[in-house]
């Protein structure tokens, strides 16, 4: 870790806590800054506050009183979730306070490259990839995975040295709180609509986005996907040298799908029916990152190592087990319509029984019908099961089934399958209806499908 002096004796505010709040403040308390965090979770109801107090550092929690910043703050760092709109964050930028979020303290103290992934989806896929191959054939150091992927920035920054490299997933969010940030690659999977009650606007959303390249140089990458012409379009705005990659053109300076085969410029990497997870976005996700290793130097029977033994991240197109014949996967994390969509894409519909529902976002579904034709069962629950089962009637499914949840839903699609079918939880909502979150949603459908062997 660099040892920095900028923070020494400087009073810094670390605005929301979880584990990246965590993080910054232990990381600013060790560079000498006299650190205040401001939590909303009462004290005693609030483990990371009690442990941070309990090794000096001032903690105020349960409310954010505005008059905190009468005390003369050179700087706040803030949990990314938390708006710009928050009282205490208007007032900060109104007093010209620098706000920065902990993705850009772990830039100032790393000491190894940093390549950077962001996008609306397959993040978290594309770096764990990225991931795998750069630790696939490596003598010295390692390959950290960091940032929105769960692992602290500024945590996994302090740790490595000059000998690794940190594989960091970035969500709009915390891109929105950069200054000097700059990896040595970037990538861009994918540029959809999200997050709008965050950003207001589609058109902050894309900028945000777009700051990961910001102060990249002619020595840097932008791995840019090409079926995307606003990436096309955007990339001309960059200093980086851009490599592009598409599933839909040869790209003699990029990576790219052809004739069933993946390559990287005129070389041909490996077969796309090698890759060890289906379905057509996870052929993007594996171009970026093939872009990445050649990049970093790794060969291609490196790569294809890496990527045929890949089954995927949890919740992700993550295959579960086979049982009788039937294959099960979890894609919990398709949590909008057009997840579910691309999951659908790696799948023959025809031996296909589909697991969807969930929280009611007053969205309809018809943007669905398309995949949607040629299913062999849909199992609904949740808040949209009435929404869903209008949408799969209109794509011709004959065989429709309400249930009340995940749990219920898994032996009724059983049922359902033959030997040879795919049984796939695919969403396409938010679990909060029934479930804290995507990640409880998936181990309740993976719980359901271990008990079908007994």
């Amino acid at each position: 870790m660099k040892q920095i002096k900028q923070y020494e004796n400087e009073r810094v505010l670390v605005l929301g806590l979880a584990k990246s709040g965590f993080s910054a403040a232990k990381l600013l308390n060790d560079l000498g800054a006299l650190v205040t965090v401001n939590d909303g979770k009462p004290f005693e109801e609030n483990p990371e506050a009690q442990d941070l107090l309990e090794q000096g550092i001032r903690v105020i929690t349960g409310h954010h009183p505005i008059e905190l910043l009468d005390e003369d703050f050179a700087l706040m760092v803030k949990n990314p979730g938390i708006p710009y709109d928050n009282p205490l964050v208007a007032k900060a930028e109104e007093l010209h306070i620098p706000i920065l979020t902990e993705v850009e303290l772990a830039y100032q103290v790393a000491e190894c490259p940093i390549i950077g992934i962001t996008g609306t989806n397959g993040k978290t896929t594309t770096t764990t990839m990225i991931g795998l191959l750069l630790n696939q054939e490596r003598t010295k150091g390692k390959a950290y995975l960091a940032g929105n992927i769960g692992f602290p920035a500024s945590e996994v920054a302090a740790k490595a040295t000059a000998e690794d490299d940190i594989v960091m997933e970035l969500s709009s969010f915390q891109l929105m709180g950069i200054d000097g940030f700059k990896p040595e690659i970037a990538v861009i999977t994918n540029m959809y609509e999200a997050h709008l009650d965050y950003h207001k606007t589609r058109e902050n959303y894309v900028a945000a986005k777009w700051a990961i390249q910001e102060n990249m140089t002619s020595d840097d990458y932008v791995v840019l996907n090409w079926n995307s012409e606003e990436l096309q379009e955007m990339s001309k705005q960059t200093s980086a040298q851009v490599v592009p990659f598409s599933t839909k053109e040869k790209l003699v300076n990029g990576a790219y799908l052809l004739d069933g085969g993946l390559y990287y410029k005129e070389e041909k990497i490996m077969d796309a029916a090698e890759l060890g997870v289906p379905g057509a976005h996870n052929i993007e996700n594996a171009l970026a990152a093939i872009a990445v290793a050649k990049l970093k130097g790794v060969s291609n029977e490196g790569i294809r190592t890496a990527l045929s033994t890949f089954h995927g991240v949890p919740h992700r197109t993550q295959y579960v087990d086979t049982i009788n014949g039937r294959k099960f996967y979890n894609d919990s994390k398709a949590t909008n319509s057009l997840a579910t969509e691309m999951a659908l894409s790696g799948f023959a519909n025809e031996q296909l029984i589909l697991l969807a529902g969930g929280l009611d976002r007053g969205n309809g579904f018809d943007e669905l019908i398309p995949a949607f034709k040629g299913i062999k069962a849909i199992i609904l629950f949740g808040e949209t099961k009435d929404k869903l089962a209008e949408t799969a009637k209109k794509a011709g499914i004959s065989t429709i089934i309400m249930t009340s949840n995940v749990e219920t839903a898994v032996p009724l699609a059983y049922e359902q399958s033959e030997v040879g079918d795919s049984i796939l939880l695919s969403p396409a909502n938010a679990s909060w209806d029934q479930y804290p979150n995507f990640e409880i949603r998936g181990d309740k459908f993976m719980h359901a499908v271990k008990q079908l062997e007994k």
